[in-house]
């Protein structure tokens, strides 16, 4: 099924446009195995910091009527532990790993990065978006200033390609992107979760444990679609990877026509599992066919036309 359906970005090549988005079957080599055989053009590992986080207590994730809510937390076994699954991972595929990495400040980003890239990562996303953690989430990725401070720390740290996942949760996604553009990120992925709450009537009281949480799912797909339109029309010629919302392929079409040159799935693993992606993969490829498009790349941003 190949074909038409390769992709090319900041350098990598990946068979398939649909990537595992983080924090969805991204914390062991063998569920990222298993996600690359079912479609997968590469994988984005659970975020991983410097140190062991145990994350939040339950409940973390609550079920909303078009979507998930979660506050996870980020729990992760420390950059130290967590370089024996990335080289266990590449040990298992033949697509890209894409490692997400947090931190507290652009020293810590960059020497998580650094080990990171040494394992064998591929790739890194600097996931300065989280909506639901404190002093690593709207501190560093609403703050233009110190996003571009990370950004240039690990760039400096690594030779290979770095993504920036940006927050929907801000005034002017452009603004953002401009300073890690401009800080020298590769590509951006756009976006992560939404703020959201959700309140069990019956105790009265928040569901979740960490009361906030970010929302996913298909409830916020078209607020993704506009920032990857957005970025497109201000940075046409910056890599975007979509992410919020997939989970059919007429949803890829749409957030490749705004300008995403490939896109990410999370959510939609949990409603059909990890087969999703080969039913989108299937679906994208009849579209291009249809249409008479040669590749993925012919449509990406048509919808800018004017």
């Amino acid at each position: 099924m190949e074909g038409n359906l390769r992709v090319q970005l900041a350098g990598l090549t990946f068979s398939y446009p649909c990537m595992l988005a983080s924090g969805v079957l991204g914390y062991s080599a063998e569920t990222m195995q298993r996600v690359i055989e079912a479609g997968a053009g590469a994988v984005v590992s659970k975020s991983v910091g410097l140190k062991a986080r145990d994350g939040y207590t339950n409940p973390t994730v609550f079920q909303a009527k078009n979507g998930l809510i979660n506050a996870m937390g980020l729990p992760n076994p420390g950059i130290e532990t967590y370089v024996k699954e990335i080289r266990h991972v590449k040990e298992l595929i033949c697509q890209p790993l894409i490692v997400s990495i947090f931190g507290y400040s652009a020293e810590d980003y960059a020497i998580v990065a650094e080990k990171a890239a040494t394992a064998g990562a591929d790739a890194l996303e600097l996931n300065v978006s989280c909506p639901h953690v404190k002093q690593t989430g709207a501190e560093i990725g609403q703050n233009p200033n110190v996003l571009s401070e990370v950004v240039k720390a690990v760039k400096a740290a690594v030779n290979i390609p770095v993504f920036v996942k940006l927050s929907p949760n801000v005034t002017d996604i452009t603004l953002l992107a401009n300073a890690a553009v401009n800080a020298g990120a590769d590509a951006l992925t756009a976006v992560n979760t939404l703020k959201a709450i959700a309140i069990d009537i019956e105790t009265t009281k928040p569901v979740l444990s960490n009361i906030k949480g970010g929302l996913s799912g298909p409830a916020m797909k078209n607020i993704a679609l506009r920032c990857v339109y957005d970025l497109k029309e201000k940075l046409p010629n910056t890599p975007i990877i979509g992410c919020g919302g997939v989970s059919n392929w007429q949803d890829a079409i749409e957030f490749f026509l705004a300008g995403a040159n490939a896109i990410q799935i999370g959510t939609a693993i949990a409603y059909e599992g990890p087969e999703v992606f080969q039913t989108i993969n299937l679906g994208i490829k009849k579209y291009l066919e249809k249409k008479q498009f040669r590749s993925i790349e012919e449509i990406v941003g048509l919808s800018h036309r004017r």
